[in-house]
């Protein structure tokens, strides 16, 4: 039987996004940068606990504040990737008002925040980011793969 579930990805523009949905679905990265304009989907899928998980991933356009997302985008989503990027503090500033805001569309979905690039900060500025932001994340780095597929795996799991 095959399940079929809608992700969201969602964050600042140039967070890497895209980066990772490549990373996931085709296990490639590019270091030329393309804007998404308006919803790139992409799907994977994989088998999960004697299930077939078809993952409809949406990578939506980069926006500096959750406000703007059109809700149209968010909507049937099963689950969500907030991804901010590590070496920009105003990709993660607003953090726990992006999420508050993006929870009220996900009806009690599971969501899952990525702090990504972590290929270019130090592990001690990672270290005192974990102690200094409320919101627990996940480190990953699209361009090395450091976490991806187990982050998109443990949100699979979180939506059978």
């Amino acid at each position: 039987m095959e399940i079929v579930k809608k992700v969201v990805i969602a964050g600042h523009f140039g967070v890497g996004k895209t980066s990772l949905v490549s990373r996931f679905v085709h296990q490639k990265f590019s270091d030329q940068y393309l804007t998404t304009i308006g919803v790139k989907i992409d799907k994977k899928v994989i088998e999960l606990e004697g299930a077939t998980v078809k993952m409809m991933l949406w990578d939506i356009a980069g926006e500096s504040s959750a406000m703007k997302i059109p809700k149209k985008y968010l909507a049937g989503a099963h689950g969500l990737f907030y991804v901010f990027d590590l070496s920009r503090e105003e990709t993660y500033r607003n953090l726990d008002t992006d999420l508050f805001e993006l929870n009220k569309s996900l009806n009690g979905n599971p969501a899952i925040v990525l702090g990504n690039k972590s290929d270019l900060v130090e592990e001690t500025f990672i270290e005192k980011l974990h102690s200094s932001i409320a919101t627990d994340f996940k480190i990953t780095s699209a361009k090395s793969g450091e976490n991806v597929e187990e982050a998109f795996l443990q949100l699979a799991k979180e939506m059978l």
